[in-house]
């Protein structure tokens, strides 16, 4: 299997960079004939969801390898660390048939795999980022245990995808290192990456030539919902530096997902994974992709699909890596959309808060574009301040924001108050009505109204623990056993209010 796999790696790494480059910027053409053609147009709202797991050992709460024949039985795909699951809903109108069957699929093939996962004694777990390492390991060395086979760098806990192998041994330089707080960790691999688990939810813009402004308002709304999702304040305690337990505490950024996607792929700066910059065109968008710095030219298969007649372009794509981007794609000519991919939201505690940052983010862009909410002119660098401010702070971040009547503020309160209703007016556009859009937004309301993300929960928890005289390893190992003792309570039919003492009442 090795062999085979080094032998792949090998192949990609011939692909001429420079005729690839050529074969993106064709099909880019393409594209565009096909933007001003209309193609692109389709008018039916249309939101989809991406979902990463990562798996444990049933009775320990230790990170697990998932068998890939146990992968294919559940329908679910491989990500990139062995322990990773992913899966995607199909794509559904935005109205409130549409988020019920999102919701739906989500519980139903969740539920179906955990009859699968029971009998191999393993959970799936939705969460931002693990800490307990696989039984008898420590996370340093599943992170950084590698091989070389004839002179081909292979990760030894890597899902076998060419390009993630590829990566580590390309001329093109990429971090493969953790830059967080009290932490380091350098290593051969992107392995590192396999740290984090997100959920990612699209939204299908009416009319392509309408992304610019949809996309500004999604990457101006990116900090509020970032902080209402933080979930990953911790690393497995085997990485951290000599640091007293307090100080590592004391200052964790809520979001150290952001901060290891960005420090194990960017190498340079700026780096491939970043805050995105606006764009004025949907042509633009499609450039912006294209001049991106391309790692590993990969070989291009084509089928009969519409989007396969830029498939270079689509590889591409694959690692255009921005925490908010624009999509250009479709199995047929009839399906094709043009639509935005939000990437900043860490897996959540249940399904129902992962369904409502999907609800909350497609409402939010009906509202916001077609009210010309005001807060469309925050200048980018301040939106992009905001954003890396949610990632330390969470929702103890100064957030500027722009109200819906123009007023600047850092008001939280009137920050989120304007944020919630206006995703419930675009929910409401959609034909939801009044008390089905505030039951999708009530778990994200919670956490704004008593100051309550995943991420300080779990800072609560370890805190108290090492208050109580335990060591760091022995807290983060506790609240972590802690976390997924819950959510095997909560995950399919609950939601994190009822962690927290607070979902017994509906808001």
């Amino acid at each position: 299997m090795t062999d085979d796999l080094a032998s792949q790696v090998k192949d990609v790494l011939t692909v001429d960079r420079e005729e690839f480059q050529t074969r993106v910027e064709e099909d880019a053409e393409v594209i565009k004939e096909e933007l001003a053609d209309g193609t692109f147009d389709n008018p039916q709202a249309i939101v989809g969801f991406e979902y990463e797991f990562y798996a444990v050992d049933r009775e320990t709460k230790a990170l697990s390898r998932v068998p890939r024949r146990l992968l294919e039985l559940i329908g679910f795909e491989k990500e990139l660390g062995l322990h990773n699951a992913e899966m995607s809903t199909s794509p559904q109108p935005l109205n409130a048939h549409g988020l019920a069957a999102q919701e739906a699929e989500v519980k139903a093939r969740l539920s179906a795999a955990e009859d699968r996962t029971t009998a191999e004694k393993m959970l799936l777990v939705s969460d931002g980022l693990w800490t307990i390492p696989p039984e008898g390991e420590t996370a340093r060395k599943y992170l950084t245990n590698s091989i070389e086979d004839e002179g081909t760098r292979i990760a030894s806990n890597m899902s076998d995808s060419v390009r993630y192998h590829a990566m580590a041994n390309t001329d093109a330089e990429v971090g493969m290192e953790l830059d967080a707080p009290h932490v380091s960790l350098e290593a051969d691999t992107v392995m590192p990456e396999s740290l984090i688990t997100s959920i990612q939810p699209h939204y299908q813009v009416p009319h392509a030539r309408d992304l610019p402004a949809y996309f500004r308002y999604a990457a101006r709304i990116a900090a509020p919902l970032l902080a209402l999702g933080v979930n990953s304040p911790f690393f497995p305690p085997d990485l951290y530096d000599d640091t007293p337990p307090e100080e590592i505490v004391d200052e964790a950024w809520m979001e150290n997902r952001i901060g290891v996607f960005e420090s194990v792929l960017n190498a340079e700066d700026p780096g491939k994974v970043c805050f995105p910059q606006d764009f004025e065109s949907a042509e633009e968008a499609i450039d912006n992709i294209v001049n991106d710095r391309t790692i590993v030219p990969m070989p291009v298969s084509r089928s009969d699909r519409f989007d396969d007649g830029f498939a270079h372009f689509r590889l591409k794509h694959g690692t255009y890596w921005r925490w908010v981007r624009p999509v250009f794609g479709g199995a047929t000519r009839s399906a094709a959309n043009a639509r935005i991919e939000f990437r900043p939201i860490a897996a959540q505690p249940t399904v129902r808060d992962s369904i409502a940052f999907q609800a909350a983010f497609a409402g939010l862009l009906e509202s916001t574009f077609r009210r010309e909410h005001p807060v469309t002119h925050l200048d980018w660098v301040v939106a992009k301040d905001n954003f890396y401010a949610a990632m330390r702070d969470g929702l103890d971040a100064d957030l500027y924001w722009i109200t819906n009547d123009g007023k600047e503020t850092t008001d939280t309160e009137e920050l989120f108050s304007d944020l919630f209703a206006h995703a419930k007016d675009g929910l409401q556009a959609r034909g939801l009505s009044d008390e089905q859009a505030a039951k999708y937004l009530w778990p994200l309301r919670q956490r704004a109204r008593h100051d309550i993300t995943p991420a300080k929960w779990k800072q609560n928890e370890v805190r108290e623990r090492i208050e109580d005289g335990a060591s760091l390893e022995d807290a983060i190992t506790e609240m972590q056993s802690r976390y997924i003792e819950k959510q095997t309570h909560t995950l399919i039919d609950g939601s994190f209010a009822n962690w927290v003492g607070r979902g017994k009442t509906e808001f």
